[in-house]
């Protein structure tokens, strides 16, 4: 759009745009708000001109956007960035899955690692072996659960979204 700008940036400034790297899409420009109106959080997502969306993005070198995560819901493991939705989707489509939400949960050495919830269809019958097996393939090892947990039924907002605080809750003490 003219006269906006984007970048995204992580741990180490602004990302390169190549599709690979993460960070945080940070937009500015005349039709962006310079802050919330009657909400404390303006001083985390305005700063030196530019709106923090909470967005954890890629950028190609042409200026495509892809939005991998939130940051409030990405997985930081031993200092790199774990998308949950890239987890999700994936899980998702393996033919016994109907549901799947992915948190981190604390770690003692790793800082956090990621953790699935999976509600199965109907009848269906599948293990964590044979999920793990599945992801294998489309991952980096680290980016593999280091648990897959069965539910009946995931925790969910009045609207339907995944209520991914109140897993990360059930789920703090999992791992340790």
């Amino acid at each position: 759009m003219p006269g906006l700008e984007i970048k995204a940036v992580n741990d180490d400034g602004d990302i390169e745009w190549n599709g690979q790297d993460m960070g945080e899409l940070l937009v500015r420009g005349p039709w962006i708000a310079d802050e919330y109106y009657k909400d404390d959080r303006t001083d985390e997502a305005f700063k030196d001109g530019w709106l923090h969306t909470g967005d954890i993005v890629t950028i190609d070198e042409e200026g495509t956007i892809k939005i991998t995560d939130r940051t409030k819901d990405l997985v930081k493991s031993g200092g790199e960035w774990i998308s949950t939705i890239d987890l999700e989707n994936a899980l998702m489509a393996h033919d016994a899955v109907f549901e799947a939400a992915v948190v981190g949960v604390p770690h003692p050495e790793w800082q956090e690692r990621p953790v699935a919830a999976v509600v199965l269809k109907p009848g269906a019958v599948v293990d964590k072996a044979e999920l793990m097996e599945f992801l294998k393939p489309q991952f980096a090892k680290w980016w593999i659960p280091d648990d897959i947990i069965f539910m009946e039924e995931l925790p969910k907002t009045s609207v339907g979204k995944f209520q991914k605080n109140a897993l990360r809750e059930k789920l703090q003490e999992h791992l340790v």
